[in-house]
């Protein structure tokens, strides 16, 4: 007698809330790398990047570099100075709070933050 065991892959998927009150897929959670980045393409042409730390926390900023205009956030590295989560641009290295946006570097500029979820 065979018996067949049947096992459910339950993926979750990450969005972010690319304007208030709508939500966009972007991929499937195990799919980031903790420590790296990914970009994500908006609906109104604007790129995120999407970051998951090694503690298993995603942020969503924008993935422009407002230094350089150059897309390239998600491209930088992730850290953190006195318990606060950044990724630092790969081209000038300033640093980029992942909660806020806020510029570590230069207290004039900051990024936008994107909402994300897991579902």
């Amino acid at each position: 007698m065979t018996t067949l065991t049947t096992t459910t892959l339950t993926t979750t998927t990450l969005e972010l809330s690319p304007s208030p009150g709508s939500w966009m897929t972007v991929c499937e959670e195990s799919r980031l790398t903790p420590g790296r980045g990914v970009a994500a393409l908006l609906p109104d042409g604007r790129q995120a990047a999407v970051f998951r730390d090694r503690a298993g926390r995603t942020y969503a900023i924008d993935n422009r570099d407002p230094f350089t205009g150059a897309q390239v956030l998600s491209r930088g590295l992730v850290g953190s100075v006195d318990g606060r989560p950044f990724v630092a641009s790969p081209l000038l290295k300033q640093r980029f709070d992942l909660e806020t946006g806020r510029c570590l570097d230069d207290d004039e500029v900051a990024v936008a933050v994107y909402p994300v979820r897991s579902v």
